[in-house]
């Protein structure tokens, strides 16, 4: 099936409906229950070079469908981890010093040097809840590892994150009305086992694909990794994301899209260009 078959344009719905919207790389505005919430913030143009560490850079080659100007509110933002392609300069020069920002311990730390007042460091499993009005949102760190053997300790700590959110009042034990998995800049390795163990029912996983490529060594999922994933973790839905913003990103798209028709998941994953939102 081609790419653009499975699109869901920004005009088939409301803007303030529930959705995900794909800025480009891993950035993502969700929608859900009247809480809205921004991922891995970037907003570099085609042409800019960021850094990830140990003199390896790497150059954007597309735009963001959105400017940082034009975001709506925005009640927190989710970061993975804190490299130059998931929390560009325009986000650490215009972004709002008071929202919050969940993400790792040492990205937290990194952010509150640079002045933002707000964040909520989470160790691996831990959790944070956000409300609004009657909607709850529980935000929990799964595991996540940017790179195999040794240069994982030259990488940022990662973490993946699991969005659960609940409309208006609910019982103690009443299932999510949604939950959401993005997946951050992790590897396939024996740690996201846990994840399927403990959380066996993912409504819909945001995969972070593009197989990138750092000091001769694949740092994010490939295709074969992410098709993998979903073999492992069984969501009901799945979007890539983070597949073809940047030079350090080596496994296309087109890899990914042929590996889940010959599975038969083509029914279960949808493909977003930049600009275009998937409703809920």
């Amino acid at each position: 099936m081609a790419i653009q078959e499975r699109v869901d344009r920004v005009g088939e719905s409301p803007v303030d409906g529930d959705s995900i919207e794909f800025i480009g790389n891993a950035t993502v505005l969700i929608r859900y229950g009247g809480i809205t919430l921004l991922t891995d913030p970037n907003f570099g143009h085609r042409g800019t070079e960021v850094q990830l560490g140990y003199g390896s850079g790497t150059v954007r080659l597309t735009d963001p469908s959105m400017e940082v100007d034009h975001l709506p509110d925005v009640d927190a933002v989710i970061l993975s981890h804190h490299h130059g392609d998931h929390f560009d300069a325009v986000s650490e020069q215009r972004l709002d010093r008071s929202i919050p920002i969940v993400t790792t311990p040492a990205a937290a730390q990194s952010l509150r040097d640079l002045g933002f007042d707000a964040v909520r460091p989470l160790e691996t499993w831990q959790a944070t809840e956000l409300t609004k009005g009657d909607a709850r949102l529980r935000i929990t760190a799964l595991p996540g590892q940017h790179a195999p053997g040794m240069l994982s300790v030259a990488l940022p700590e990662v973490m993946g994150s699991l969005l659960e959110f609940w409309r208006g009042a609910t019982d103690e034990g009443e299932r999510p009305s949604l939950r959401l998995y993005v997946t951050g800049d992790t590897i396939l390795y024996d740690g996201l086992n846990e994840i399927a163990e403990r959380h066996p029912d993912i409504d819909l996983a945001l995969v972070h694909l593009g197989g990138t490529r750092v000091m001769g060594l694949t740092v994010s999922m490939d295709a074969e990794q992410g098709m993998e994933l979903l073999q492992m973790l069984e969501p009901r839905m799945a979007i890539p994301i983070h597949y073809s913003d940047y030079e350090a990103f080596k496994s296309p798209l087109s890899d990914f899209v042929a590996l889940v028709n010959e599975a038969g998941w083509d029914g279960r994953v949808s493909y977003l260009l930049h600009g275009d939102r998937f409703v809920l």
